[in-house]
């Protein structure tokens, strides 16, 4: 549609068509564009291929608008849609996300009750390599948390679920980077 138009009259066709759209569209766009923006960024390693990607989902997401407020949980079908544009994207490549250097200077912050095993973690094995190896809701939830620095509240917003779902996806991703990275589980003794 859009993209098929010279630049200029690109946008110009965007600033035309946002008139028809309803306040809850731009409201969604307002709370999910930067976090989106900066999880396909994380993925897909080209801040400009994240942006394009993210105004596709948004353009996607209004062109389907009155099927996505049919749904019981709006927020969740739009957070799949974006998964499902980076896989589509990356057409079997891999993430960039174990490389990105976004991802390597907040990684110490992920961590913070690990703080003495994350050098482990790093020199063995590898923590990062290990995160992306995680389940797919395990390794959102790690992402958008501790990667990104989304509280648990607002994790839990973008992808669509509870906040105590959120948490249970937490223990479940350090329980198994603690075993696939041969760390002793955050509550046993040293020895």
């Amino acid at each position: 549609m859009s993209e098929d138009l010279p630049p200029s009259q690109s946008g110009r066709a965007l600033r035309a068509r946002s008139v028809q759209l309803p306040r809850a569209f731009w409201a969604l766009h307002r709370q999910y564009y930067r976090p989106y923006q900066r999880y396909a960024e994380l993925q897909l390693g080209d801040p400009g291929a994240a942006t394009r990607l993210v105004h596709q989902v948004f353009m996607d997401l209004a062109t389907h608008w009155d099927q996505l407020m049919e749904e019981p949980n709006p927020a969740t079908c739009a957070w799949s849609h974006l998964k499902q544009c980076i896989a589509d994207e990356l057409r079997g490549r891999e993430p960039a996300m174990a490389e990105t250097a976004v991802f390597s200077s907040v990684a110490r912050v992920a961590l913070e009750s690990v703080r003495e095993q994350f050098a482990a973690m790093e020199s063995k094995i590898g923590l990062y390599p290990a995160i992306s190896r995680l389940p797919d809701r395990l390794f959102d939830v790690i992402v958008l948390r501790h990667v990104l620095g989304y509280p648990s509240d607002r994790t839990a917003h973008i992808m669509g679920i509870t906040e105590a779902t959120v948490r249970s996806h937490l223990g479940a991703a350090r329980r198994k980077l603690e075993r696939d990275l041969g760390l002793p589980h955050a509550g046993q003794e040293h020895r």
